[in-house]
């Protein structure tokens, strides 16, 4: 099969495309024939060495996330038949070989049915983001309708499906974005209150967004840098998600915080559970469905152009370049 992978870690040059063999399930396991992978800044960071994981050898296939069809099933599957649509993630992870190729096989626990009328394109784009977004919305802060939310980047990857994930549930939404065009799309997901961040006073549009009081939950999609502001506009016995910056070293406002019995939760998705995940995908799955949930796709590249798709999500997610709305997805011809 043809597949997208490195030998070493390094810049995407790397990359290469080639042939290698055709993965056979194993017990538990069924092998899926991949129509659409998605780029995630995981990958990236994977395949420069800056996450540190163990990896496949002799090569490691790149790609995170998968949308495909069932092509066999191994002993002891009870889950899937062949011919079914599935999608997942966590694949490329923790030694396990990712999804940036024409076949890949996953655990029958890591995946899941793709629902009729959700295209495979949506369903790999939504994967990762949307596991993360509904895991620290859900499973850490326990959100409830009526609250206020505040996500950094609400055209962003995650960001667009804490977005939306709220408004699903009857919460309300501020978010930022970095243009008027980023700003219309974020209100067309759902957004309450859109703060463009280039040229407005956040904190002043979060302080009058909520009479004051702040946001009951604030969902962190980058490395936190100001931990004394994110304390001041978050509301009493609010939640504070973060889920990036494995070097961030912010100062701790620890007085302001106890005082107003805030809760801060960490979390890394890949830590998390195949149960725990199932949970998050369940809703996925009836939100896409329903029309209540969609991936924004920024760009799509076949698999020959892996590399150049590493190098665009490198752009934006360490270069801020702000080049790319929402996922990158690879295309797999077959």
């Amino acid at each position: 099969m043809r597949a997208a992978y490195f030998r070493q870690t390094g810049e995407p040059e790397v990359i290469e495309v080639g042939e290698v063999p055709t993965p056979q399930p194993q017990s538990g396991q069924i092998l899926v024939r991949v129509r659409v992978a998605a780029i995630n800044p995981i990958d990236t960071y994977i395949r420069r060495g800056t996450a540190p994981m163990p990896l496949p050898q002799p090569v490691a296939i790149t790609g995170t996330d998968f949308a495909g069809v069932v092509e066999a099933v191994g002993p002891d599957v009870s889950r899937f038949r062949v011919g079914d649509r599935v999608w997942g993630s966590n694949q490329g992870l923790l030694g396990r070989q990712g999804t940036c190729a024409e076949y890949v096989c996953v655990d029958q626990d890591w995946a899941y049915p793709i629902p009729e009328g959700v295209s495979e394109e949506q369903a790999a784009a939504a994967a990762l983001v949307g596991i993360t977004a509904h895991l620290g919305l859900f499973h850490r802060a326990h959100l409830q309708a009526g609250e206020w939310v505040f996500v950094n980047g609400g055209t962003g990857g995650v960001g667009s499906m804490v977005v939306q994930m709220a408004k699903a549930v009857g919460a309300r939404v501020i978010t930022t974005a970095g243009s008027p065009e980023k700003a219309a799309l974020a209100r067309e997901l759902g957004a309450d209150v859109v703060a463009l961040y280039k040229q407005e006073d956040v904190a002043n549009i979060i302080r009058e967004a909520t009479g004051g009081r702040g946001v009951h939950v604030w969902y962190e999609t980058q490395p936190p840098t100001d931990l004394d502001r994110t304390v001041e506009l978050t509301a009493p016995r609010g939640r504070i998600i973060v889920m990036a910056g494995r070097q961030a070293r912010p100062v701790f406002p620890n007085g302001p915080f106890y005082v107003k019995n805030l809760s801060l939760f960490g979390f890394a998705m890949f830590n998390m559970t195949a149960d725990e995940q199932r949970v998050c995908a369940e809703d996925i799955n009836r939100w896409l469905a329903n029309g209540q949930l969609r991936a924004i796709i920024g760009r799509r590249f076949p698999l020959q152009e892996t590399a150049a798709a590493h190098r665009l999500q490198e752009e934006n997610t360490l270069g801020k370049s702000g080049t790319l709305t929402g996922k990158i997805v690879i295309v797999i011809d077959s």
